[in-house]
């Protein structure tokens, strides 16, 4: 249906990209806003039609599209309003000091250039067309390239006529956001490798968002890839909590662990516990929920394939044995819900019990003491998120077990499931390596913005030349650091 972009398609994307960058970096905030709010109420008004096309693109129901959707909205409006406040400029002012000879110098943020966005399979919506990362590439000033993912292309087009739409309808330089088609390995290498793109976002596979890496830095001009890869964020079952609910945070895992199809970058692929009656409580539990949990139908049939491929070589490994399999009857193309169990030996010495199953699939540690349990976090890679679950006591005698954690991710959960990120401006959506391909940075939340922009300081400068946002007047008011 689709047609894969040419060398040539893909050289006038980015030239007209180009264009549109020296006119759209000088626009006000308030009317990079006022795109971004108009993007939203079309996609709030797109109707059933493409809830319908990304159903069948995707396998995913109804509800939970139209709440996808409607966090894009919410993302949409709520990176807007950040933008038009300005927390993200970061000014800092330095007056002139005529006495000492201190020179005026005032610094702030400018955008970066041309940015291409890969949307990702899981999420046609909120990581995709018009994201996170459109929305946040878009309010610090850049243009868009998004790459459609081919999983679900048709949706994908729909929601780029939207955008295009409310950049026609609100005046907005022409090619301020424009949409790529390409299923092959080489569109995305020439996308990453031309010279005029000035920075990356891709939410996807640890292969995938490496490679683009290490395209951006063999360029002649290096660029920044914000490659977030998944995780299996590892959760800690602490004694004292675990002796005490041990059913209930059984039920809630279960939940968790099937959620989706376990389709989520902070699906909890990793459980480790101590042995005793706690953890063994636990697992019986655990046990009779994925029973009875039923098998759904996965993103595509490429993503079902992988799914059995993974958890079939995890256990493959010496020690690892099934815990739980869904007894309900699966058919083609659907994800069947398994948890797997291993010992703490065992799991330090293998690094592919480490590797993320992307799906219903948990493996779950039985360590034999606390400091088996601490080799083991010792062990772990770079992760989007790690869960405690303990009492007061707990987090007191698991103390290096919790400091280990805390320095592997990049966010922290106490008593709580990953799953389920928010959106709000206190949100880290980001890890160490291969997590991301830099932690320093979210993907979700307003500080997202920061991907797209760069520091610069203005020294001496006549305070009618300066951006608005350094003047003497602050006539933007936003917050400025002044010493």
């Amino acid at each position: 249906m689709f047609k894969d972009a040419t060398p040539e398609e893909i050289d006038q994307a980015v030239m007209l990209s180009d264009k549109a960058f020296r006119e759209y970096r000088r626009l006000s905030l308030k009317d990079r806003k006022r795109l971004m709010y108009a993007i939203a109420a079309r996609l709030e008004n797109s109707g059933s039609d493409i809830i319908h096309c990304a159903m069948e693109e995707t396998n995913l129901p109804e509800a939970r599209l139209k709440g996808e959707r409607a966090r894009t909205i919410l993302q949409l409006r709520q990176y807007a309003d950040a933008c038009e406040q300005g927390d993200w400029l970061e000014v800092r002012i330095h007056r002139a000091n005529h006495t000492t000879g201190a020179p005026d110098i005032r610094k702030t943020k400018v955008p970066l250039g041309p940015v291409v966005v890969f949307g990702s399979s899981n999420f046609p919506f909120a990581y995709s067309t018009a994201g996170g990362d459109t929305a946040t590439a878009l309010a610090a000033g850049c243009p868009v390239i998004v790459k459609g993912h081919p999983a679900h292309a048709r949706t994908s087009r729909m929601v780029a006529d939207l955008i295009m739409e409310a950049v026609r309808e609100e005046g907005m330089p022409e090619h301020v956001f424009q949409h790529l088609h390409g299923t092959s390995f080489e569109v995305g290498r020439q996308l990453v490798m031309h010279p005029g793109i000035k920075a990356v976002a891709f939410t996807g596979s640890l292969a995938g968002g490496k490679q683009l890496f290490d395209w951006g830095q063999q360029r002649k001009e290096p660029i920044p890839v914000f490659s977030e890869m998944g995780s299996t964020n590892p959760v800690f079952l602490l004694p004292e909590k675990l002796q005490e609910e041990s059913a209930s945070i059984a039920r809630q895992y279960a939940q968790s662990i099937t959620q989706g199809v376990g389709q989520f970058c902070t699906n909890p692929g990793l459980i480790l516990g101590i042995a005793g009656t706690g953890l063994r409580n636990f697992k019986e539990t655990l046990k009779e929920e994925i029973k009875k949990t039923a098998p759904q139908k996965m993103l595509h049939a490429g993503i079902a394939k992988a799914y059995d491929t993974h958890k079939a070589a995890a256990l493959q490994q010496q020690g690892v044995n099934v815990l739980a399999n869904s007894d309900v009857a699966s058919h083609i193309e659907e994800g069947v819900p398994l948890v797997a169990t291993v010992s703490g030996e065992a799991f330090i010495n293998n690094p592919l019990l480490r590797q993320e199953v992307f799906g219903p699939f948990s493996l779950v540690i039985e360590c034999k003491d606390m400091a088996e349990m601490a080799q083991a976090a010792g062990n772990m890679e770079g992760q989007l998120t790690s869960t405690i679950m303990g009492t007061e006591k707990d987090l007191l005698e698991f103390s290096e077990v919790v400091e280990m954690a805390a320095n592997f991710c990049g966010r922290l959960i106490l008593n709580g499931v990953p799953t389920g990120v928010t959106v709000c401006r206190a949100m880290h959506h980001g890890g160490p390596y291969p997590a991301t391909t830099d932690s320093r940075f979210t993907s979700v939340g307003a500080d997202a913005i920061l991907r797209f922009v760069r520091p610069i300081a203005f020294q001496n400068w006549p305070d009618h030349l300066l951006p608005d946002e350094l003047k003497d007047a602050n006539p933007l008011g936003i917050r400025r650091i002044e010493e």
